[in-house]
C-alpha cells in the first residue's frame, strides 16, 4: 500500500472514531426531536451565545451545550462608536480587554449547588490550559442539570440553595479555553437539552 493509501485510510479511520459518542457518554439520536430547557438569562447586560451542535461534543455538559459571551452594549450613549457590537475595547490581548471579564454569572433557576471545581490557574487570551475548567452544576428537582463552565470568583459552595437570577460567579478564562466566557450545559439524566434563556427574565 503507497504511503499516500495509508494516510488516506488513517484518516477515514480517525473520523470514524471522531464521530463516534464515547462509551458511557450522552448519545444523540437523530429520530427523536431534541428536549429544551427554559432557564434565566446567564447574564444582566447583552450577550451572544454559539452553540454545539448535536454529537458534536458527545459529553453531558458539553452536548448542545453553548459558549456565552458578554458583548459591548447597546444602550443609547453606551455603543462604542463605529460599531454594533465588540467582544472587547483594544486587541483582545488581555483579560480585561474583554467586556465579559468579571462580570457576574447569574443562577439558572430555583436549585440546589450539586457540585463545585475550582481551577485555579488563570488563561491568557489565545491560549488554554488542558486541565478542567472551573464550573458550578446546579441541579433541581424534576432532575435537570445546568453546568457553568469557567466561572471565577465562585459565590456559592457544594450543598447552597439558590433562586434565578443570584449572581453565583463571575466570568473567567481557565481551563480549555482561549478567552473571558461562560459555557454551559444542561441533560436529564442521560439526555442533554438544548437550552433557550427566558428573555423576559432580569
Amino acid at each position: 500500500m503507497k504511503k499516500a493509501d495509508m494516510l488516506g485510510a488513517l484518516a477515514l479511520i480517525l473520523a470514524a472514531a471522531a464521530s463516534a459518542a464515547p462509551p458511557g457518554k450522552s448519545e444523540t439520536d437523530a429520530s427523536t426531536p431534541i428536549e429544551t430547557v427554559s432557564i434565566h438569562r446567564l447574564f444582566s447586560g447583552y450577550f451572544s451565545c454559539s452553540e454545539h451542535y448535536a454529537g458534536e461534543l458527545a459529553y453531558l455538559g458539553d452536548d448542545l451545550g453553548s459558549d456565552c459571551m458578554v458583548l459591548s452594549s447597546l444602550a443609547p450613549g453606551e455603543e462604542e462608536s463605529g460599531w454594533f457590537a465588540r467582544l472587547y475595547r483594544t486587541d483582545g490581548k488581555a483579560n480585561e480587554d474583554w467586556y465579559g471579564w468579571g462580570a457576574p454569572v447569574l443562577a439558572p433557576f430555583d436549585g440546589t449547588v450539586e457540585e463545585v471545581h475550582i481551577n485555579p490557574l488563570t488563561n491568557t487570551p489565545g491560549k488554554f490550559n488542558p486541565k478542567p475548567a472551573s464550573r458550578i452544576i446546579f441541579s433541581k428537582a424534576d432532575g435537570t442539570h445546568v453546568m457553568f463552565g469557567h466561572v471565577a470568583d465562585i459565590a456559592v459552595k457544594q450543598g447552597d440553595r439558590v433562586r434565578a437570577g443570584q449572581p453565583v460567579a463571575k466570568v473567567g478564562n481557565n481551563g480549555y479555553g482561549r478567552a473571558p466566557h461562560i459555557h454551559i450545559g444542561a441533560w436529564r439524566g442521560k439526555t442533554p437539552l438544548q437550552i433557550r434563556f427566558d428573555l423576559r427574565s432580569r
